[in-house]
């Protein structure tokens, strides 16, 4: 028995004519929603959580290399067995750190719980890396006067808040004027390692230098492209941020500025 038709009749009149008439139009079934992939399903995941970029780039790297190690495999056919091969493999054949080794598992263990719901058992047969004794490489008093001493500008500035704040590169790079407390010799740190936002002091050797950069006009600065400084790797603070500081009544200090600016 032949489908019925629904049929449709369109009738409207513009300037005295009469349109086609629109007959036999069959419905067509509305089309299923495609089931995401699986690294998509990782990544939104990842972002439900809040986790870094650099986290999400490794994690999708590591699920990658797990799955083109047994052959282009789905991961709901294998279990703790090739989880374990793939991460002895790394050690004996790769010959990796212990760290990486442990990033690679970390990835695993969050594709298997987190995102397909699996439960593995305790990996006991993974053959883990030795991680080696090493000494850390401390310089005393003197020797940071004189490394601080063969900087000049920016460069000395940025080494001072490392060194006398304890910032990560990244946090020190993202810094911003309106993150400055001069009052309390303060430092907000927004957005660091984990999402979380601490706060560190100011050394007294870099709070002149953080001032006379938070105070001079933008017209001794020279710009550069917004496409530039869209990146993680432009500084704010340590590139001129024109950004306006809240509270002080011309702005909240939330909207950037239509180019970021270095000082010239």
């Amino acid at each position: 028995m032949a489908e019925p038709l629904t049929t449709i009749h369109l009738t409207s009149y513009v300037l005295g004519s009469e349109r086609p008439r629109l007959s036999g139009v069959r419905e067509q079934p509305a089309a299923a929603p495609e089931k995401p992939r699986l690294l998509d399903r990782v990544r939104a995941v990842v972002r439900a959580r809040h986790y870094s970029r650099r986290t999400e780039e490794a994690y999708i790297a590591w699920i990658r290399r797990f799955i083109f190690f047994h052959g282009k495999r789905h991961p709901t056919e294998m279990g703790a067995g090739e989880v374990t091969a793939f991460l002895t493999a790394l050690v004996v054949d790769g010959r990796v750190a212990a760290s990486t080794q442990n990033q690679a598992l970390s990835a695993l263990l969050f594709l298997y719980r987190d995102v397909l719901e699996i439960d593995l058992p305790w990996l006991d047969g993974i053959v883990r890396a030795k991680r080696p004794a090493r000494l850390p490489v401390v310089l005393t008093r003197d020797e940071i006067r004189a490394v601080l001493a063969r900087l000049d500008g920016m460069p000395r500035l940025m080494a001072c808040l490392l060194y006398g704040a304890g910032l990560r590169v990244l946090e020190c790079c993202r810094l911003r004027v309106q993150d400055l407390d001069f009052g309390t010799n303060q430092i907000v740190v927004r957005g660091g390692k984990g999402d979380k936002d601490r706060v560190m002091m100011l050394p007294t050797v870099a709070k002149a230098d953080s001032a006379a950069i938070s105070t001079r006009p933008v017209s001794s600065m020279k710009t550069i492209s917004p496409r530039a400084a869209a990146g993680w790797s432009c500084p704010q603070l340590c590139c001129g941020n024109t950004r306006t500081p809240a509270g002080n009544g011309s702005g909240n200090g939330s909207s950037p500025p239509p180019a970021s600016i270095v000082i010239g």
